[in-house]
């Protein structure tokens, strides 16, 4: 038996059966500009371009990544029309439009173990949950959100979700129901978007004013370093890279 084939083996033992992802190293992503506006993939000390299959009219109002997948899952104006990316394929997945969404939203999050999509609605702190399909299954407000969040992110291990205010300073913590648990402020702002690293527990989210500039924080708002995304037009999000994938 290959390495490969071994290692194949013990993944599918230790998921009992059932499809799951083995964690890898971060990598950050980011939606870049110019033409084809691809994904720009950074990690391990490289960096690639990955399509997204933009159309010239589409525009971009939330972006996300799923590590158990390895897909991105764009968010296409008006607001419930999503596209789906296979990372390592390069190909669409498939798309879907998301029935009793609203017109307007923004930013998106997954909750990576069961692929549960949430996604900013057009009102004060709206957000709307779906299946990794497109199934609707309800809707809640984050509470003391202070408006509509610009952007969206998801702690993998507390089950929390992480809403980054219009200043692109002000990050409010909440549970899977909305209810307000804490609030920080980032040193700079940032923004639009927000991703979050559940492992390391650090904020990413573009500096304001300093195009391809990406800031890392600490959970207490701190900013400890910057990551460049050059070209990137303010659509990121990071996650562990699966390194054996089976379902």
């Amino acid at each position: 038996m290959t390495t490969r084939k071994l290692g194949l083996a013990l993944a599918a033992l230790a998921c009992g059966g059932a499809g799951c992802a083995t964690r890898g190293p971060l990598h950050l992503y980011a939606i870049t500009g110019g033409e084809e506006r691809p994904v720009l993939d950074t990690g391990d000390s490289r960096t690639a371009e990955v399509p997204s299959f933009l159309e010239t009219d589409e525009q971009v109002s939330g972006f996300t990544y799923d590590p158990f997948t390895d897909h991105f899952f764009l968010r296409l104006h008006p607001g419930n029309l999503i596209r789906v990316v296979d990372r390592p394929a390069r190909a669409i997945k498939r798309e879907f439009a998301i029935a009793g969404l609203p017109s307007g939203g923004g930013d998106l999050a997954v909750r990576p173990r069961d692929g549960h999509l949430f996604l900013l609605g057009p009102q004060a702190g709206q957000v709307f949950e779906t299946t990794r399909l497109g199934k609707y299954l309800g809707e809640f407000t984050l509470a003391e959100a202070g408006g509509t969040p610009t952007g969206l992110a998801f702690d993998a291990i507390r089950d929390q979700l992480l809403a980054l205010g219009t200043d692109g300073q002000r990050i409010t913590v909440h549970d899977l129901r909305g209810k307000f648990v804490r609030a920080l402020r980032l040193d700079q702002p940032a923004g639009p978007a927000l991703a979050f690293d559940s492992d390391q527990r650090e904020f990413y989210a573009p500096l304001r004013g300093r195009p391809g500039e990406i800031g890392v924080f600490d959970e207490a708002g701190r900013l400890v370093r910057k990551s460049a995304a050059h070209g990137a037009t303010g659509m990121i999000d990071v996650g562990q890279r699966s390194l054996v994938r089976v379902f």
